[in-house]
């Protein structure tokens, strides 16, 4: 009888929403959103614009497959933000010289620019989260591995077997 009163507390555990790592991740990406947005506000940039910004900051003139892949995002996730990016001045889209299926995205002078106006973000956001450099760089990495883990599929999952 005990065994059945564990099994029943360790379901009500397992139930528990603090116990969840989902949602802790989901109210630490609510957060961080929170911080983001009057540093973002101020450069009238969204979240999801602020990373394509970033990628192209890297490299400019890439494919809108090659920003997605990049993003983790689908086309049809990318075109409405690319659309609202272009009409702003920060991007152009073109359709490939060599490949017209593909269109190709590149920075305006104006989305040169910005690149400066948003140099300090990431140290305002590092020094918010009162973590060091060292522990923001572990922490990325084991949410990466966790990711990677995630996207492989499930593992010696009791339904997965047969």
């Amino acid at each position: 009888m005990s065994h059945q009163t564990n099994q029943g507390a360790a379901v009500d555990d397992d139930l528990k929403l603090n116990n969840h790592l989902c949602f802790a991740i989901y109210a630490t990406a609510h957060s961080y959103n929170k911080l983001y947005k009057p540093l973002l506000d101020a450069l009238d940039l969204t979240y999801p614009q602020y990373l394509a910004m970033l990628v192209l900051w890297e490299r400019d003139d890439l494919t809108v497959k090659e920003l997605g892949q990049r993003l983790l995002l689908d086309s049809g996730t990318l075109t409405p933000l690319l659309k609202r990016l272009e009409a702003a001045g920060r991007v152009r889209r073109t359709r490939d010289l060599e490949d017209e299926r593909q269109v190709r995205i590149t920075l305006t002078p104006e989305g040169h620019a910005l690149k400066q106006m948003a140099a300090p973000i990431p140290a305002e956001i590092n020094l918010a989260t009162g973590l060091g450099v060292q522990r923001i760089a572990s922490l990325r990495a084991e949410l990466t591995i966790l990711r990677a883990g995630l996207e492989a599929g499930p593992r010696n999952h009791p339904k997965s077997k047969s």
